[in-house]
């Protein structure tokens, strides 16, 4: 499955929270992305399992995390990546990745983890107070040993992952300051649209937020989606002039609709009251639909085969941990934590 001339290539490592299926916002900030460099990177894409339990939610419910390691992946090849081209693997697969999670942390002060303003959004949009985990607080530094496992180049993230990424850096200014040359900063990559907002308005697409269009949505639930979405608050009818910047509904024209003279004329007619939401609606849905729809389709293959599905992160798994062994028994030799 794995081609030898991947060996000369940077690497990319990037991933999802076993938290469900994905949407359209994991779609524009990392997936794309994924797909479109699969060819020029050897890529490693994580089911990240061991991070879903971070979550109260989650933690005490491992039915939905395991579930999700196969529905992540599916997403994944759904949307382009080639199981020929990359490496798939779930976190909980790879016990080196642990152990250098524990190593990093101890090169981490608590008061650096608290200020990660990432954690401090997560705790206030999913009402956590003060009920959550120590492991919640150590997330950003497992992700940056999933990161560092693999000796990663670069690292394809939403907008909210970028404070992640700093305290990666940090980690790997720290260890070969102190211990020698092991690690390598990896850089992140931004999607084209950095947040997707959600359909109800809000700065985020969240699948807690319930405001999710998913990449396996069926027509009709797309449908009901975009038609009840938010707009222009203070446009009351159609002859109303509306606004166009910050209005979800045109967001959405931009990431997903590549006729770029529909959403101009379109854009056009509603500053001036020439058009109503219904048809702005109805041509987005037009378009989402026609973008979900062989994502769809290959879903549908891949749910009534998920032995593939398996077998591929089987194979990953095992890549996966001859990378990271390697990069444990360097990390471990230079702190002179080898076994005598």
């Amino acid at each position: 499955m794995y081609n030898a001339h991947m060996q000369n290539k940077k690497r990319i490592l990037t991933g999802d929270n076993t938290t469900g299926k994905l949407h359209l916002g994991h779609y524009v900030g990392s997936l794309e992305n994924r797909v479109k460099l699969q060819d020029e990177y050897d890529t490693f894409i994580i089911a990240a399992d061991m991070h879903a339990l971070a979550y109260p939610k989650y933690v005490f419910n491992t039915d939905v995390v395991s579930d999700s390691i196969l529905q992540v992946t599916i997403d994944n090849l759904a949307v382009g990546l080639d199981p020929k081209k990359v490496t798939f693997f779930n976190e909980s697969a790879i016990p080196e990745i642990y152990e250098l999670a524990i190593i990093f942390s101890m090169l981490v002060s608590h008061s650096r983890a608290l200020r990660n303003p990432t954690l401090k959004e997560e705790i206030k949009d999913k009402g956590l107070g003060d009920n959550y985990s120590l492991g919640f607080i150590n997330f950003p530094v497992l992700m940056a040993a999933d990161i560092l496992a693999v000796k990663s180049d670069l690292v394809p993230v939403g907008e909210d992952q970028l404070p992640h990424m700093e305290l990666t850096n940090e980690i790997v200014r720290k260890f070969n300051s102190n211990y020698g040359e092991v690690l390598k900063e990896p850089k992140p990559l931004i999607g084209k649209i950095a947040r997707l907002v959600g359909t109800d308005g809000n700065a985020k697409m969240s699948k807690s937020l319930n405001n999710a269009i998913f990449l396996g949505d069926d027509e009709k639930t797309v449908k009901e989606k975009v038609m009840s979405m938010y707009t222009d608050p203070k446009r009351i009818h159609a002859t109303d002039p509306g606004t166009v910047e910050g209005n979800p509904v045109f967001i959405y024209h931009d990431a997903f609709n590549k006729n770029s003279a529909e959403v101009n004329d379109l854009k056009d007619r509603y500053r001036l009251g020439k058009v109503g939401d219904t048809e702005v609606k109805e041509k987005l849905f037009s378009v989402i639909n026609e973008f979900l729809a062989p994502i769809r389709e290959k879903r549908v293959y891949y749910e009534n085969h998920l032995h593939e599905v398996r077998d591929i992160l089987s194979s990953g798994v095992k890549k996966t941990r001859e990378e990271a062994v390697k990069t444990l028994d360097e990390v471990r030799s230079k702190m002179k934590l080898s076994a005598f």
